[in-house]
């Protein structure tokens, strides 16, 4: 009985290609039908990996916050795209030695950056690096040589102004030293006068001793003389 119905079966089944075989119109109709469906069925995929690809890669990007500062090269003119690639759209250039920050996302040889601007994008990395370009150098060096410049400045000040302090400390010393001079003249003159007044009381002394002296003796001689004579007077009186 299976055996019968499997022949019939296979028979109906020969029946129905033969009759799509006889009707071209149809078989176009069918194979048409299966390559809009499978055609369908690849974009439908197609569609569901590339949202969820980008998805991922906006998550990634949103979870790493770390940047780090990188330089553009000075030797060309870089472009920026929106992706990873020169088929993304070109976002507009990056100034060459610009300072940028790197997000740390690489891809396809591309590094994606940061600009001063806040446009985020992706230059290909050959053209950025974490050594500063000769435009920062330059700057820095600049600004160091302004520093050691208002430095040297201040020090000159201080210096000028150190000279007039020694000018005026070393005149003030002159002035001290003539005045100790004078003193020690006046002083000496001083004693010179002391020791002559001195001296001279000495003299005075001396003579007037000398003449109370004088004075004594002619007293002591005259006195007694004076007296004899009276009363050798009063003797003959009486």
């Amino acid at each position: 009985m299976i055996d019968i119905l499997s022949q019939k079966s296979c028979e109906s089944s020969q029946l129905h290609l033969l009759s799509l075989w006889q009707s071209p119109t149809i078989l176009a109709n069918l194979c048409l039908n299966g390559a809009f469906g499978y055609f369908m069925m690849n974009l439908k995929n197609t569609l569901v990996a590339l949202l969820f690809f980008t998805s991922l890669f906006s998550f990634a990007q949103e979870t790493d916050t770390t940047t780090t500062a990188g330089y553009i090269s000075e030797d060309l003119i870089v472009y920026m795209h929106t992706g990873a690639g020169k088929n993304y759209r070109i976002m507009g250039t990056v100034s060459s030695g610009e300072k940028v920050q790197l997000t740390g996302a690489t891809k396809n040889d591309y590094s994606e950056i940061i600009t001063d601007k806040d446009r985020t994008g992706w230059i290909e990395s050959q053209h950025v690096s974490t050594t500063p370009g000769m435009r920062y150098v330059i700057a820095d060096l600049n600004e160091k040589l302004a520093s050691m410049q208002e430095n040297q400045r201040q020090l000159s000040a201080q210096l000028d102004e150190a000279t007039k302090t020694i000018s005026s400390l070393t005149s003030d010393r002159s002035d001290l030293q003539n005045n100790i001079a004078a003193l020690n003249m006046e002083l000496t003159e001083t004693k010179s006068q002391l020791k002559n007044q001195d001296t001279n009381i000495k003299k005075q002394w001396f003579f007037n001793g000398a003449i109370v002296l004088g004075v004594g003796l002619l007293l002591g001689l005259i006195l007694p003389r004076l007296f004899t004579k009276r009363r050798a007077s009063m003797e003959n009186w009486g």
